[in-house]
């Protein structure tokens, strides 16, 4: 049962670990990004959602580290 209730937990987990990577923008966006490069300059790019997507990302990795061990534990 418990056992049931964490791989559960951990398909969740990875459902949102999954959402909240692709969400981010890429660090170097390649030939569009040099393209639009001037207009991010001029009207600014959104580094708070990406901020907090990381942060978002960073916890929901850890607790998919966490609930794997407990279910190896479990095991």
């Amino acid at each position: 049962m418990l056992k049931t209730i964490l791989i559960v937990l951990e398909v969740l987990i990875c459902i949102g670990l999954v959402t909240t990577i692709l969400m981010q923008s890429g660090r170097a966006s390649g030939l569009s990004g040099s393209i639009a490069g001037g207009a991010q300059s001029l009207l600014g790019k959104k580094k708070g959602l990406d901020e907090f997507l990381t942060k978002i990302s960073t916890g929901l990795a850890a607790a998919f580290l966490i609930v794997t061990l407990l279910i190896t534990i479990i095991e």
